[in-house]
């Protein structure tokens, strides 16, 4: 479903992304691990055209998306919830929610996935009326997936989802990303969590200083030495 090759994002003189070629398959859910800084969020804004890539290309169901513009990524069914959420503060989590679903326009296919998303994180249907810049961190990412999921994207791009959040809201943002993925939902994920994103996910890219240095499924990732001992605290 998606193929970057070769991919190159730079600020500036500095490299930030470096001949960057992996894929994931349609069904699957891909982790992409590293530290801080090893560009993984580049990445990820360059696939989205957030941001231009300097070199590279990167495929999505066979088209070249590499340079059409970001709104049009959205409607070809990429989905993206950034770092940090970005959900809108002064509109209320129902406005938030039906942003998700702006390139539609099935009506009853909508409203039926408002129904799921709040029957995903009930919590939010409590607080359909509060502004979302008032929820908490939790409720905030739970938003903002929320809202991705509205407009029923066929690839799903989740940047950090356990950033700031209490153990236990992050057990309920993974449980979730678990039913989306067993649903049949495409994903590529996106964590310093390195446990909990392969534990989620069935195959892992490690990226450190811009470039992929390591690829396997998750279980061979986690029983790697060198992934255990720069990820896993081993």
């Amino acid at each position: 479903m998606l193929e970057v090759t070769g991919l190159h994002v730079a600020y500036g003189g500095i490299q930030a992304v470096r001949s960057v070629t992996f894929h994931v398959n349609e069904g699957e859910t891909v982790a992409l691990i590293g530290a801080n800084g090893a560009g993984k969020t580049s990445t990820l804004k360059a696939i989205s055209r957030v941001i231009d890539a300097v070199g590279g290309d990167v495929h999505f169901c066979g088209e070249k998306i590499t340079r059409i513009a970001s709104h049009d990524i959205i409607r070809k069914g990429v989905a993206m919830v950034p770092e940090g959420r970005g959900v809108f503060p002064r509109l209320t989590v129902a406005e938030n929610r039906a942003m998700g679903a702006f390139v539609r326009n099935d009506k009853a296919g909508v409203a039926r996935d408002l129904d799921q998303v709040y029957g995903h994180f009930p919590r939010l249907e409590e607080r359909a009326a509060q502004l979302a810049g008032t929820l908490s961190g939790g409720e905030q990412q739970m938003l903002a997936i929320g809202r991705a999921l509205m407009g029923r994207p066929k690839l799903l791009l989740l940047d950090e989802p356990s950033m700031g959040l209490a153990p236990l809201m992050v057990e309920k943002v993974f449980e979730v990303v678990r039913m989306v993925a067993a649903e049949g939902m495409t994903i590529l994920l996106v964590e310093q969590n390195a446990k909990l994103a392969l534990e989620v996910c069935s195959r892992g890219y490690v990226m450190e200083s811009g470039l992929i240095t390591l690829a396997d499924t998750s279980a061979a990732l986690l029983a790697d030495s060198r992934v255990r001992a720069a990820y896993l605290g081993e």
